[in-house]
């Protein structure tokens, strides 16, 4: 899992709208540290199956993203990944207020395929 904060350098579009490409960078690095804790090896990003984007995310909105190796093959590794919106800047209020949500909200999912070629892992299972 890894916390984050969105920032005006995250945002791409009108209304500080954050770039969806943003996201799927940080299920790169979700994968990565699942490979390495699974394999002892970072591997490859191979492809993703599906991308369901659910909610808009905007600067100085507060996100979790997490990830799960679901299926393990010989050297693939099918994950899960989901970014939950936990948190929002609040500027109606002040320009520095912001709050965390009471519920969580799903606001990215995503399956896709990682490599570690069976040299490079370190882990048997």
């Amino acid at each position: 899992m890894h916390r984050v904060r969105m920032s005006s350098h995250d945002a791409h579009y009108a209304g500080e709208l954050v770039d969806g490409a943003r996201c799927l960078g940080l299920f790169g690095d979700v994968a990565t540290e699942l490979l390495v804790r699974h394999d002892g090896d970072e591997g490859l990003f191979r492809a993703y199956e599906s991308v369901e984007f659910l909610a808009p995310l905007y600067a100085g909105d507060w996100i979790e993203a997490r990830g799960r190796v679901v299926s393990v093959g010989n050297s693939s590794r099918r994950c899960e990944f989901e970014i939950h919106k936990i948190g929002a800047a609040r500027t109606d209020i002040s320009d520095s207020a912001a709050e965390f949500l009471e519920e969580p909200i799903l606001t990215l999912k995503a399956v896709g395929t990682t490599v570690v070629p069976k040299e490079h892992q370190r882990f048997s299972h």
